[in-house]
């Protein structure tokens, strides 16, 4: 994983094509203060998202350098836990309201991909060949309901034939953070193939009675390898135990969102 060091983003470390570009900001470089500040409260926060209290006046500061850095205004979505995917290419963040939706695709250069979070998962694909991006959101319901092999197939609606399919995991809670209830491990039981149903019950520790720790990124890897992506990097980075660095609606409740993007280049 490598830092941008002058706005402390976080560029993906995977062998994508030169021409797929990438990058998750972290909660350093804005001037949101408070909870969507820094870790101590003060002024510096890059806070991205606007449903979560912060003076709107900041947040647009914060997009505005965040778009600065990028070909055009990120396409963002409302994100809603759910499956749908959304093609970057049909809609104009500037003038439309985002689509409901939990992922995006695209393969217009130039067109970024984004989701925010602040402990779920996001999850950066794309195609060997350069010709498709996605980002897709993957709480521990999305991700269970399908959220990656939906973002997967409707790439390969829009790839050459055969695809080679990478995955770069970023920051997101971590298998020593995520408590979950019983229900959680059997909902993904329930929907584990034969083949699959070892590695999703070695992602869930037990913990107090009635209770586990969950890997979300040991299931993103089982779903994406089930979606036909085995070339998968990332997922070493825990947005709860690393407040200097990281919002966590987890740990801290009231905080801001970071953002996840991918693109083609020009």
């Amino acid at each position: 994983m490598a830092t941008n060091a002058d706005a402390s983003w976080i560029v993906p470390d995977w062998p994508a094509p030169a021409r797929v570009r990438a990058l998750s900001t972290t909660r350093d470089g804005g001037v949101s203060t408070g909870p969507y500040g820094l870790a101590d409260g003060s002024v510096g926060g890059l806070n991205l998202g606007t449903h979560v209290g912060d003076d709107p006046a900041a947040v647009a500061a914060n997009r505005a350098r965040l778009a600065a850095r990028l070909p055009a205004m990120p396409r963002w979505l409302e994100q809603v836990h759910g499956c749908a995917v959304a093609t970057a290419d049909d809609f104009n963040a500037d003038r439309e309201a985002p689509p409901r939706a939990d992922a995006s695709v695209a393969i217009t250069p130039g067109h970024v991909c984004a989701i925010m979070t602040a402990d779920c998962l996001p999850v950066l694909l794309c195609d060997a060949a350069g010709t498709v991006v996605g980002a897709a959101h993957a709480g521990w319901r999305g991700l269970c309901d399908g959220v990656i092999e939906a973002t997967l197939a409707r790439m390969s609606a829009q790839s050459g034939p055969n695809p080679v399919w990478l995955a770069w995991l970023g920051p997101a809670i971590g298998p020593s953070a995520f408590e979950v209830g019983a229900e959680v491990r059997e909902a993904f039981l329930q929907k584990a193939r034969d083949n699959e149903r070892q590695a999703v019950e070695s992602a869930f520790r037990p913990g107090a009675p009635g209770k586990y720790w969950a890997d979300i990124c040991a299931l993103a890897r089982t779903r994406l390898a089930r979606a036909g992506c085995t070339q998968v990097f990332g997922g070493d980075a825990c947005t709860v135990t690393d407040a200097d660095r990281f919002y966590s609606y987890r740990r801290d409740r009231t905080t801001g969102r970071m953002a996840s993007l991918v693109w083609l280049d020009r």
